[in-house]
C-alpha cells in the first residue's frame, strides 16, 4: 500500500497481554480434496511470510531418467516370495492399480526403484491403466520369471491405500480370488517360505530413487485469511481449516488428528497473518496524517439470514481508519482502493457489540480460552466468536472471526478508534424537534449535552455527562433523556424526536465511553496517541 501524506508516529503495538510470538514451524497434516473425496499426507512449513505445502514424490538422486516421473523396473521372480509386492485398486472402482505394500528384502524392495503409492502403468509393455484389479493380478502372475513394470508415483495417494492391509484369507476357496480394495500379495507372491534371496549387485550407473517432500503450494500470508467453516455457510468443520491467499489461491482443506493440533496451527498461521498486517499498517501510517491513521484491519465472515437452509456467510475485509469503519469485498491495496469500499460508517455513530463468549469457572481456563489456546464443545456455538456492528436506522452487520485473540483485538481496536474520532471532532450536532419546535441537539466532549433553538441558536438547556441518569426510546424516532438538576437534585425529562434516532444514541454512547476512557489512567497509559489528546 502506498498512501501519500505526512510522516506520523508509528501505530501502537498490539496489547502486551495478547502478544503471541511469530511462529515458524513444520509438521505433517492431511490434505482433503473435495473433488476426489481423498485425503493424503502433506508436510506444512510455516515461516513469517509464507505457508508452504509439500507433497511426497519420488525423485531420481543419481543418474537420469528419460521419462519424467515414470520408472521402468525389471523384477526377477523368486521361488520364495515371488515379486515381493502387493497391489490395490482397479478400473472397476475408478481408481488406479497402486502398489500398496513392498516386502522388506524381497525382489521389489531390492530394486530400490519401487515405492508404496506407485501406480502401475504397464506390465511387460501392456498398458494396464484401464484394467480391472483381477486383470492386473493375472498379468503379473503369468508374466514369467522376468516381469517388466512401468510405474508413476501418485503424489495424492488414494484413500483406499489407508484401508487395513490383508489378503482375502487363507482358505482354498479364496486362493484364486482377489479384491481391488485388499492387498493381492498372496496371489502375486504365493505361499513360499520366508527365505530371503541374495540381493543383486547394484550397478554404479543405475538410477537411484528416493521419496522426498517437494514444494507443491506456497501461499503468501500478507492479507491472507483462514476459515474453519464450510464455504458460504456457518457449518464448522471438525479439526480442519483452509487458508486463502490475497489472490484467491487456497491450501484446500487441512485436516489434523486432534483439536489441539488444529488450534495450534490455526493460531500460528493467524499470528503471522496479523503480524504482517500490523507491519503493513505501520508503513501506511507513516505517510498519513494523524486524522487518517489505520487502527486495525483484517478479514471477517459476515453472516446474513439466508433461505430455509440456514444462514449464509461471505468474507469481508474490515478496516478502522480515521473517521470511518470500512467494509470491503477485498483488501485495499492502493490509495484509490480506499474509495471503493462496499460500505462506510462514521465511527462515532457505530456501536460495537461482542456476542456471548463461553467461559468456564476456572479462571486459568478462562484466560486460555480467551487467548485461543483452549477449545471446548461450548465454543462450537456459531455465535461464540462473533461481533455485531450496530448502525443507523436500526441496521446491523454480524461478523464471525476464527480465534478469541482476534475478537479481543477487534474489541480493543474499536475502543481506540472511537476514542480517537471523538477526540478529533470534539462535538456533534443533530437537528431534532420537540413539541413542534425545530431544535439543535449537541453532544460536546468538554461540556456535555446542550439544546438550542434551530434558527436563533438560543441556548435552551445544558447538562454535563454526569447528569444523565437514564433514557428510554420508542425504537423509532423519539427518546426521553433523564437529567439530574445540579441545584434542585430533581430529575428533569427532555423529550426529543430525531430523523435517525439510532445514530444519535450511538453517538451519545461513543462520547460518554470516550469521556470515561479519558479518565481511566490504565486506558490512557496503554495507548499511544498522535497529538495531544489528553483531557484537561
Amino acid at each position: 500500500m502506498n498512501v501519500s501524506g505526512k510522516q506520523q508516529p508509528e501505530l501502537i503495538e498490539r496489547p502486551a497481554s495478547l502478544l503471541v510470538p511469530t511462529s515458524t514451524k513444520s509438521g505433517i497434516a492431511l490434505l482433503y480434496n473435495e473433488e476426489t473425496n481423498n485425503t493424503y499426507d502433506v508436510c506444512l512449513k510455516l515461516t513469517k511470510e509464507v505457508l508452504t505445502i509439500q507433497k511426497l514424490d519420488v525423485v531420481c538422486t543419481r543418474g537420469s531418467e528419460s521419462q519424467v516421473n515414470h520408472r521402468t523396473v525389471v523384477l526377477r521372480r523368486q521361488a520364495a516370495g515371488g515379486l515381493g509386492l502387493s497391489i490395490k485398486g482397479g478400473a472397476e472402482h475408478n481408481v488406479p492399480v497402486v502398489i500398496s505394500k513392498i516386502f522388506k528384502d524381497q525382489v521389489a524392495d531390492q530394486t530400490g526403484k519401487l515405492f508404496v503409492g506407485d501406480a502401475v502403468l504397464q506390465v511387460n509393455g501392456i498398458n494396464v491403466e484401464h484394467c480391472t484389479h483381477e486383470e492386473v493380478v493375472h498379468l503379473l502372475r503369468t508374466a514369467g520369471d522376468e516381469v517388466t513394470i512401468t510405474v508413476r508415483y501418485l503424489r495424492e495417494v488414494p484413500s483406499f491405500l489407508k484401508l487395513p492391509l490383508g489378503s482375502p484369507g487363507p482358505s482354498t476357496d479364496h486362493i484364486r480370488v482377489s479384491s481391488p480394495l485388499f492387498d493381492s500379495g498372496l496371489h502375486l507372491n504365493g505361499n513360499g517360505n520366508n527365505t530371503v534371496p541374495s540381493p543383486p549387485s547394484p550397478s554404479a550407473n543405475e538410477p537411484k530413487y528416493e521419496k522426498r517432500w517437494l514444494d507443491a503450494v506456497s501461499l503468501p500470508l500478507l492479507m491472507a485469511r483462514v476459515s474453519r467453516y464450510k464455504a458460504g455457510t456457518d457449518k464448522l468443520r471438525s479439526n480442519c481449516f483452509e487458508v486463502f491467499a490475497l489472490d484467491g489461491a487456497s491450501t484446500n482443506i487441512l485436516q489434523f488428528c486432534t483439536a489441539a493440533e488444529s488450534t495450534d496451527w490455526l493460531q500460528a498461521i493467524s499470528t503471522n497473518i496479523n503480524d504482517l498486517t500490523l507491519e503493513n499498517i505501520k508503513i501506511v501510517n507513516k505517510y498519513c496524517s494523524s486524522d487518517d491513521q489505520i487502527v486495525h484491519m483484517g478479514w471477517a465472515s459476515e453472516s446474513t439470514e439466508g433461505s430455509a437452509a440456514g444462514r449464509t456467510s461471505a468474507f469481508k475485509f474490515l478496516a478502522l481508519r480515521g473517521p470511518y469503519f470500512y467494509i470491503f469485498r477485498s483488501p485495499p491495496i492502493s490509495a484509490a482502493d480506499w474509495g471503493q469500499a462496499e460500505t462506510t460508517y462514521n465511527l462515532y455513530e457505530v456501536l460495537f457489540k461482542v456476542h456471548k463468549l463461553w467461559m468456564a469457572e476456572d479462571c486459568w481456563l478462562q484466560a486460555r480460552l480467551y487467548l485461543g489456546l483452549e477449545h471446548s464443545p461450548e465454543q462450537q456455538d456459531n455465535e461464540s466468536l462473533c461481533f455485531s456492528i450496530l448502525v443507523g436506522h436500526g441496521q446491523s452487520h454480524t461478523f464471525r472471526i476464527e480465534l478469541a485473540t482476534d475478537l479481543a483485538i477487534w474489541e480493543k481496536s474499536f475502543q481506540r478508534a472511537v476514542f480517537l474520532e471523538v477526540q478529533r471532532i470534539r462535538s456533534k450536532s443533530y437537528m431534532c424537534s420537540s413539541q413542534g419546535n425545530v431544535l439543535c441537539f449537541t453532544v460536546d466532549f468538554g461540556s456535555g449535552f446542550t439544546c438550542s433553538e434551530g434558527t436563533s441558536k438560543t441556548l435552551l438547556w445544558r447538562y454535563k455527562f454526569s447528569q444523565l441518569k437514564g433514557s428510554s426510546d420508542d425504537g423509532k424516532t423519539r427518546v426521553k433523556l433523564l437529567f439530574k438538576n445540579a441545584e434542585s437534585k430533581q430529575i428533569e425529562m427532555k423529550e426529543l424526536e430525531f430523523a435517525n434516532l439510532t445514530a444519535v444514541l450511538h453517538c451519545i454512547h461513543s462520547f460518554i465511553a470516550a469521556k470515561v476512557a479519558s479518565m481511566d489512567p490504565l486506558f490512557m497509559c496503554s495507548q499511544s496517541f498522535p497529538g495531544n489528546y489528553m483531557n484537561s
